[in-house]
């Protein structure tokens, strides 16, 4: 294991401010197989690179729900919904893997009264995405998507908001704006955000989205397969729109999978489905996984990093994902 240090801000007291910063403890083992007992690398359309399980006795580190880069693909911003921002960087060993995280910070995340949230369900932020020096959040439970100054989060209050434009009685509770991702600026979306609901349904079952901005601003749909949930998505330098998604059940058990939509066919109207390039379940080293990013390798490939959400359970793990996409 390889310990690193990270700074934490912001356990929540009753008054709702944030409590004094301490340093935390973090242990980082490496996952060198995704298939258990295999050397497998190739996965449908993704090879496996290499992954981290992340342990802390502070019990607020986990519960990440999205994930998004830094133009160096080597700093990172996320937000857990327990409303708080985790910033970090990721080392890589001598093969380009991931080996460990290094000046990892968790700050709590403000309302505009410059107050930390004394109940999850006032800053349960799902959906994150970056742009310019602005970071935008989704939040479910009360769906909105607040913008923040990117700088000095851990007194940024939010300076503005961006309407979803879905109608909000139509997001289920906890099933709304999960996923938020911004679109290439020379795309055919002109970098406008973009939101798909993780499980609230238009009338023909298929899933909640929206294009917020641009020339193609308005409400699309995804369709939805019953065992799977969306929890995040990020675009490809080419305008398709990968989304990661979930499942969880009794019948079946835990799994994730990987779609790629076209990017031409997100506009208004239509309804958007996609090749899978990945499907896996617990024969593979995945957990809750609810954040995704691309980023560029130190080869120039592109590729997935992944992250789980642990819900602060003994009984699941906080782990870092990368794959690359190979076509």
């Amino acid at each position: 294991m390889t310990a690193v240090s990270v700074v934490l801000a912001g356990a929540l007291n009753p008054s709702g401010m944030a409590a004094s910063t301490v340093d935390v403890p973090v242990s980082v083992r490496p996952i060198l197989t995704f298939k258990v007992g295999s050397d497998q690398k190739r996965f449908g359309k993704l090879e496996f690179v290499g992954g981290l399980i992340m342990n802390s006795p502070e019990p607020i580190f986990g519960a990440m729900s999205s994930i998004r880069f830094r133009p160096d693909g080597r700093n990172f911003l996320a937000v857990l919904d327990t409303g708080h921002w985790l910033a970090g960087t990721i080392e890589r060993n001598d093969t380009g893997a991931l080996s460990g995280l290094s000046h990892v910070r968790i700050d709590p995340m403000l309302d505009e009264n410059g107050n930390t949230a004394k109940r999850k369900v006032d800053m349960d932020a799902e959906g994150l995405a970056l742009r310019g020096n602005q970071a935008f959040v989704s939040y479910e439970q009360r769906p909105r998507i607040d913008i923040y100054a990117d700088a000095d989060l851990a007194k940024a209050k939010p300076v503005g908001r961006l309407p979803h434009i879905i109608p909000e009685r139509e997001f289920r509770r906890n099933a709304g704006m999960e996923t938020l991702a911004r679109s290439p600026v020379d795309g055919l979306l002109k970098g406008a955000m973009v939101v798909v609901a993780e499980a609230s349904f238009d009338s023909n079952d298929n899933l909640f989205a929206a294009v917020l901005e641009g020339p193609r601003k308005g409400i699309f749909a995804v369709t939805h397969n019953s065992s799977f949930s969306v929890t995040d998505g990020a675009f490809l330098p080419n305008g398709d729109l990968l989304l990661l998604e979930r499942r969880f059940n009794l019948a079946e058990g835990v799994g994730m999978r990987i779609r790629r939509i076209d990017g031409d066919a997100i506009k208004p109207g239509a309804v958007v489905d996609g090749e899978v390039l990945i499907e896996a379940d617990l024969s593979n080293q995945i957990d809750n996984m609810e954040g995704m990013d691309i980023v560029t390798g130190p080869d120039g490939s592109t590729r997935l990093i992944l992250v789980s959400d642990d819900n602060h359970s003994f009984l699941q793990r906080n782990i870092m994902l990368e794959f690359k996409l190979t076509e």
